[in-house]
């Protein structure tokens, strides 16, 4: 190839690089569609599979869980190997474990499928904002990012009406099986428009005692939160098999968790001295955008992930709306986040890239606000629509914008690790904000049962406990059935659901404020790196 075609051939993918950034948008998409899916199909999985309540929070923790603690990984993996490369690998896997979960005849299986769609998406995720940091700058990077939370916000909507309509209609297998097709488009798309980037250089090896001590740091953390209930805090309420004494393994997860964070740590910080790579960017962390803008990102996506394991299973089960009805209510959320993603491009370079972080997440904190006052045994659905309506305008103003700003002065050649650290800040909160309000949810709902059916002295104490064991552990499924056994008891549990949903919500709110303040420490327009690069 002679210098003139390849100046031709570097034009053309320049001129398709926008593109290109719509396609690598949609395979962060396809990982926020499948979310959405899984969420309303929820209901139709427990009473198809029979999965418990626990397997309820592993089906959706699975997969965060996986997917926060291999960011880090791929990250550095993809700014050695080529960012496009690694998106293309966890498009395809993503998709292949799509058919295994559609095809899954336990829980069990839908688990392990969702734990290798956690692979997939880590892979996705990470290459694909290293893609945009690498490619856009300056003015254009503010543009790039608001295209690239719009189209999410897009895609977000399709995902509870077709989610719905699928398993209403058909199954919800199919809710994974529709991923098999928008992975073929993306693959063809980012092959056609994206040019493959990597670090320059000499490629750094990959520091493996880091990669495993993450991942053991990150799963042993979420673990604990979500077995808690059922192992016990402290002593031993249903051990597992192996456990033989009185004490409950959670507090020794949590100590392996503890050393797995002092070891990381001191191992990362010795690696860095010595010039070597680390999986987490310890030198990034000295920049105040980056370090500020993660804390943020972590405590914010605490809050907003949380409600929405809660809010399908509330829709269906205590108010009786079927999977596409409650994805029509849950599509406020979607065209909220798509609405303010181009609000928040139209004003990306006149208002201050924290400043719409700081309205977006007030905007979430007032929108969840509404919903948890509203949730009653007997809402409607125009009372809950305004208020997620507002909450996913919050979240699409917030989203976008916090990624900008954590990124915006991380070194070209570090975007790799700099979007992988900021991306796991994230899903760590997200895995959290799972564990944490699913565990509020399904505690008090416990709770609350009991101490309604206790106070009926003709349910016999036996029979309360098994209600209250039926109703939980069938996540709330086993509500509608109450009602030909009797209706004063399938009221109690419809009233203790919608209570231990209400005080999940608040629990939200009260993250999204903690997040509000953390935001506080970050200063400045964003606009520093514009005006040195015009």
């Amino acid at each position: 190839m002679t210098s003139a075609d390849s100046d031709i051939t570097n034009t053309r993918m320049h001129k398709r690089r926008w593109a290109g950034l719509v396609f690598i948008s949609v395979a962060v998409a396809l990982i926020i569609v499948d979310s959405t899916i899984v969420n309303v199909a929820i209901p139709s999985i427990v009473a198809d599979l029979g999965i418990s309540s626990t397997q309820v929070q592993w089906v959706q923790e699975s997969y965060t869980l996986v997917f926060a603690a291999l960011l880090l990984v791929f990250g550095t993996l993809a700014d050695r190997y080529g960012r496009r490369l690694m998106v293309l690998l966890g498009v395809v896997l993503f998709a292949v474990a799509s058919v295994f979960a559609a095809l899954a005849s336990t829980g069990d299986l839908l688990i392990l499928s969702r734990l290798i769609q956690g692979v997939g998406g880590a892979m996705i995720l990470t290459s694909s904002l290293s893609i945009i940091n690498a490619t856009f700058r300056g003015r254009e990077r503010a543009i790039a990012f608001a295209v690239w939370g719009s189209t999410i916000g897009g895609m977000a909507a399709v995902g509870p009406l077709l989610g719905g309509w699928l398993t209403t209609y058909f199954s919800w297998r199919w809710a994974f099986g529709i991923n098999v097709p928008l992975g073929v488009i993306i693959i063809i798309g980012i092959l056609y428009a994206v040019v493959e980037s990597k670090e320059a250089g000499i490629p750094r090896r990959v520091d493996v005692v880091g990669a495993l001590l993450s991942v053991v740091l990150f799963g042993t953390l979420v673990f604990g939160l979500i077995e808690g209930r059922t192992y016990g805090w402290w002593l031993s309420n249903k051990p597992p098999s192996f456990w033989t004494l009185d004490v409950s393994p959670i507090p020794f997860v949590f100590g392996i968790t503890l050393v797995a964070l002092a070891a990381f740590i001191a191992w990362g910080v010795h690696r860095e001295r010595q010039g070597k790579s680390t999986m987490l960017a310890f030198g990034l962390l000295r920049i105040p955008s980056f370090r500020n803008g993660n804390i943020a990102a972590l405590i914010v996506s605490l809050g907003e992930f949380g409600l929405i394991l809660s809010l399908p299973l509330w829709l269906q089960n205590v108010l009786g709306y079927d999977a596409l009805q409650a994805g029509f209510i849950i599509l406020a959320l979607a065209i909220g986040s798509f609405v303010s993603s181009g609000f928040a491009g139209a004003f990306g370079n006149r208002v201050s890239p924290v400043t719409i972080v700081r309205v977006g997440i007030l905007a979430e904190i007032v929108g969840i606000i509404i919903v948890a006052f509203n949730i009653t045994p007997t809402a409607q659905w125009w009372q809950i629509v305004p208020g997620i309506f507002i909450y996913g305008f919050g979240v699409g103003l917030a989203t976008a914008q916090l990624t900008s700003v954590v990124l915006k002065d991380v070194p070209l050649d570090q975007s790799g690790q700099g979007s992988g650290t900021q991306s796991t800040a994230r899903q760590i909160g997200s895995a959290l904000g799972i564990a944490i309000l699913g565990t509020v949810l399904f505690t008090n709902l416990g709770a609350g049962l009991q101490a309604k059916l206790d106070a009926r002295p003709e349910i016999p104490a036996a029979a309360a406990t098994q209600i209250v064991d039926a109703v939980v552990d069938s996540a709330g499924g086993a509500i509608p059935g109450l009602d030909a056994q009797s209706a004063d008891v399938a009221a109690d549990a419809r009233q203790a659901f919608s209570d231990a949903t209400r005080l999940g919500a608040f629990t939200a709110a009260g993250f999204l404020a903690l997040g509000f303040v953390a935001t506080l420490r970050l200063t400045g327009s964003g606009r520093r790196e514009e005006h040195l690069e015009k």
